[in-house]
């Protein structure tokens, strides 16, 4: 059974910064990739940014390049580093893993596995 297990989620003000972090485990083998999407409160989830099993490619939405970083450590840890924060990042982040898809999702129904979703808010 797979697991994941988000944190890092909180309240900030805008121009601030988070670490989301996301774990996974259950398989015996590491995921074929890790991201994360974000739903805001009556609106559609929405992909932030992913990363592949080796961590040689990174993809990002347009509205956090140059702001967010995704990362991932031992191949089924993956971060996302938010910096230069807007109250427009406020949504629930989830985590997303695949195992078996690629490439990468970009979209929800492409996802595999999702976290539980943790908060974050962006104060003005």
């Amino acid at each position: 059974q797979v697991q994941l297990v988000e944190s890092g989620g909180g309240l900030v003000q805008a121009g601030g910064s988070l670490r989301l972090s996301c774990a996974a485990s259950g398989r015996t083998f590491s995921p074929s990739s890790m991201g994360w999407f974000r739903q805001a409160s009556g609106k559609e989830r929405e992909f932030v940014a992913s990363i592949t099993w080796s961590g040689s490619f990174t993809y990002y939405s347009d509205f956090v390049k140059g702001r967010f970083t995704i990362s991932r450590d031992n191949k089924s840890t993956v971060y996302l580093q938010m910096d230069s924060l807007k109250p427009e990042d406020t949504a629930v982040y989830y985590c997303a893993v695949n195992y078996q898809r690629w490439p990468p999702p970009r979209l929800p129904h492409d996802v595999e596995y999702w976290g539980q979703g943790t908060q974050v808010t962006v104060s003005s």
